[in-house]
């Protein structure tokens, strides 16, 4: 049986949505996160030495990071859906997203989250002007470009097809959500953006694993 064990308002929860795409049987063990650090509990240090989620165990076989256990589920499980055929345009776009989702799109996000963290974590009074002048200054030079050149390149890049891989919806689309997420977070409001937002959200295999997962919002 696959367990996925389960982070609230976290990437987890693609995979629940993953599993609900293929029809798959599994458990949710759910942890919570340190209202103040926002990090994940101790407890998942059993599960996998990281300590982080998304993290799965099928019966004897413990994956963790999103990609991985993507390509693992689908690898097991697929039977050829949810991604292109293999030597096709589409499954090298396919490959490309489900890399650049969990690398070069999530340094934005994961910085902006730090430098969020450093302007209201506790510090001496006569240090927090200083801290929150610099995370404005990192804010301005540096994030919020990086923010702005991914979001111009996923919006212009999903003009292209119907899909991030192309015509037919795939695990890429799954995986990409988080990024756009944050961009509609951000105010986004690109047409294109939106309307593949509530695509996904339509689907009924995407409000199950709400179901199965609980609330969740993506933490920025």
């Amino acid at each position: 049986m696959i367990t996925v064990h389960h982070l609230n308002n976290s990437r987890s929860q693609r995979i629940l949505w993953l599993l609900e795409e293929l029809g798959l049987p599994y458990e949710v063990k759910k942890y919570q996160r340190n209202k103040e650090t926002l990090l994940a509990p101790e407890e998942l240090k059993k599960v996998h030495p990281l300590g982080k989620s998304p993290v799965i165990t099928d019966d004897s076989v413990t994956v963790a990071e999103s990609g991985a256990i993507v390509e693992y589920l689908l690898g097991k499980y697929g039977n050829g859906r949810l991604r292109p055929k293999a030597g096709t345009p589409e499954d090298l776009r396919y490959t490309f997203w489900i890399h650049y989702a969990e690398g070069s799109a999530m340094l934005p996000p994961l910085l902006t989250l730090i430098f969020n963290k450093i302007e209201t974590g506790p510090m001496p009074f006569f240090i927090k002007p200083i801290a929150k002048e610099i995370s404005a200054q990192v804010k301005k030079v540096f994030i919020n470009p990086q923010f702005k050149l991914h979001y111009d390149y996923i919006k212009d890049e999903l003009k292209k097809s119907k899909w991030f891989a192309g015509e037919e919806f795939t695990a890429a689309d799954i995986i990409m959500s988080y990024p756009v997420e944050t961009a509609s977070l951000r105010g986004e409001v690109d047409p294109r953006l939106k309307e593949f937002l509530a695509s996904i959200h339509a689907r009924s295999a995407y409000q199950r694993a709400l179901e199965r997962g609980g609330e969740y919002q993506v933490v920025l």
